[in-house]
């Protein structure tokens, strides 16, 4: 059995509560009670959360001077499942990738899956109704993880060269078959909106870069002084006999 469409996990259309805003009155439906709170066990709407299923929110070298980003915008808001966002990301990265080398470009995921999806299980199958009547609306377990998006919200955003646009669009406009929603590719030059960079990938690739040059320094003196030393040892070296008095020789002889 496949997996149920979004729209089984989201509220009907009702009058919002007073003081609702956001995303709830963006796209005219309740808030769902997804709430996960640890430290207090009591406030806990969610016992257990599903496993994230998006691997990596950064890939490709932050470190380039880049004058252009390109952001794969929604054209309505809806709901995106983290499998899908794994599943975007991956291919279009996987693109970027074979067009730009690993270290020319850099791919951010702006969302995150904070809403969590319940469902009721249910038998399914012949006599099925004798073991779970099933209930309208009921709470259910959680069974994943999805995304709320707004109308006009970035999901994803690659920093790139002015050179690159064409290739860029063509890469990100992949994601189209993937998500539940209309997007378009929209490109500006407000490199500060991605976000917070990682700094721990700048300063490892630093670190790595700073290593490499130390151990391709030492190489070369190692080598160098190899080279001396036997250029020493070869001039050193006198043949057998030289040096010695002819009575010294005869004494040898026996």
């Amino acid at each position: 059995m496949g997996l149920r469409p979004a729209r089984c996990y989201r509220g009907k259309k009702v009058k919002l509560r007073k003081g609702a805003g956001g995303h709830a009155r963006n796209i005219n439906l309740q808030r769902p009670y997804t709430r996960i709170a640890i430290k207090v066990p009591k406030k806990n709407y969610i016992g257990a959360s599903p496993q994230l299923k998006v691997r990596q929110f950064n890939m490709g070298n932050p470190l380039l001077p880049y004058n252009v980003i390109a952001d794969l915008v929604s054209k309505e808001s809806c709901y995106i499942r983290d499998n899908a966002l794994e599943s975007v990301r991956s291919g279009v990265n996987r693109l970027l990738v074979k067009a730009l080398g690993k270290d020319g470009y850099f791919m951010k995921v702006r969302l995150y899956t904070s809403h969590l999806m319940r469902e009721n299980k249910q038998a399914q199958g012949a006599g099925a109704d004798r073991v779970s009547q099933g209930m309208s609306r009921s709470f259910g377990a959680p069974i994943g993880r999805a995304a709320k998006v707004r109308k006009g919200q970035a999901i994803y955003s690659v920093l790139c060269m002015d050179t690159q646009k064409d290739l860029i669009k063509k890469c990100l406009m992949r994601a189209k078959s993937k998500l539940p929603c209309k997007t378009t590719v929209k490109f500006h030059t407000d490199i500060e909106s991605i976000g917070t960079m990682p700094s721990k990938a700048q300063e490892d690739k630093a670190a790595k870069a700073a290593a490499e040059a130390t151990t391709a320094g030492t190489e070369a003196t190692t080598k160098a002084g190899a080279k001396a030393t036997d250029t020493a040892k070869a001039g050193a070296k006198t043949p057998e006999g030289a040096g010695k008095t002819p009575a010294a020789k005869s004494s040898g002889k026996k």
